[in-house]
């Protein structure tokens, strides 16, 4: 493992290990900052909490937006029995989080820990165990407390609206594999993260003007609706490749992403990140994707006059216990460092 891998990889396994569903995204937001500060940068904030920086360069105003807010849930009611009602935050199938470990924050900083299971979690005892409906009204968090009603929950400071973050159980295999909750869209930080790093070592010289903008709320909807740098041009979401059914792509290549579910991306950023690709020798796919959404498309729905497009790892089975590999990493960015070489 070469330094730069090491790098990126390291970077990505302290954000999947940081709490933060939209909404809840502080710590996350100031482990960035750190990080770039510790380069050499100014990165600066926006009243929503999302963090940017420019990077260097001149002319034409490039902007890479990641997101590192990511699914999750809240405590949606106290229940009698002492356990937790959930609400969802981001787009999710039930099944996916059942048996998953999780933690319960507390507006007064206090951290419980608990598992999310079915109302009927129990072959030998529930009849209806295996049929029953996966979704949040038969979702329940039972805590790892000694909690048998509502009060007792009360006692310990947990009430409606506090936030429930998913355990990622990361492993970095031998092979090169990163599995985790989270990849999206935190492995695309990390790829950002290692750009800018090669930027602060001089291994990286920028041919125009680029910002890296890390968005807190793009799994509802409104990441990166406001805050992106006033001159840019272009806008890039930095995402994910989902991997699956006819698409293209796998977890060792760089998507380069042509239509989704808001419709076609900017044919000529999308011709221009092709060429780049192949002078580069970038492994890479290019694909559709029907039931995707991505920041740039809430910068365009708030009214950005920018040439956009998508690029991202190829990540399987997104939205639930995610994997990628090295390979995909690495392939994002060298598509991104040779876009910016001009």
């Amino acid at each position: 493992m070469n330094y730069e891998r090491e790098y990126v990889v390291e970077k990505l396994v302290d954000l999947v290990k940081i709490p933060s569903p939209s909404g809840f995204t502080e710590k996350a937001i100031e482990y960035i900052g750190k990080e770039l500060l510790r380069m050499g940068f100014e990165p600066q904030y926006t009243n929503k909490g999302a963090c940017y920086v420019c990077i260097g360069g001149e002319g034409s105003p490039v902007t890479f937006a990641a997101h590192v807010d990511t699914l999750g849930a809240m405590v949606k009611s106290l229940k009698p029995n002492g356990r937790l009602e959930i609400t969802p935050i981001g787009g999710y199938m039930m099944n996916s989080v059942e048996g998953e470990n999780c933690e319960i924050h507390t507006k007064n900083g206090k951290v419980y820990t608990g598992t999310i299971q079915t109302v009927a979690p129990s072959v030998h005892v529930f009849e209806n165990a295996r049929k029953i409906e996966r979704k949040p009204a038969n979702m329940e968090v039972r805590l790892d407390e000694i909690v048998k009603t509502r009060e007792d929950l009360e006692k310990l400071g947990i009430e409606a609206g506090d936030f429930i973050s998913f355990d990622p159980r990361v492993v970095v295999t031998k092979s090169g594999f990163i599995k985790t909750r989270h990849l999206d869209d935190k492995a695309s930080v990390a790829v950002l993260l290692a750009v800018a790093k090669d930027v602060s070592e001089g291994k990286l010289k920028l041919s125009r003007k680029t910002y890296l903008f890390f968005s807190n709320y793009e799994e509802v909807g409104h990441g990166a609706s406001s805050g992106i740098p006033a001159d840019s041009t272009e806008i890039i979401s930095v995402d994910m490749g989902a991997v699956g059914d006819t698409l293209g792509t796998d977890e060792y290549v760089v998507s380069i992403c042509a239509k989704d579910s808001g419709g076609p991306y900017d044919s000529r950023l999308v011709k221009k990140l092709i060429k780049k690709a192949k002078e580069a020798g970038v492994d890479y796919s290019v694909d559709i994707y029907p039931f995707y959404g991505s920041d740039v498309e809430a910068s365009l729905r708030a009214g950005y006059d920018v040439v956009f497009g998508l690029i991202g790892p190829g990540v399987e089975a997104s939205h639930g216990y995610e994997r990628t590999h090295y390979k995909g990493l690495e392939n994002t960015i060298k598509l991104i460092e040779s876009y910016l070489k001009g």
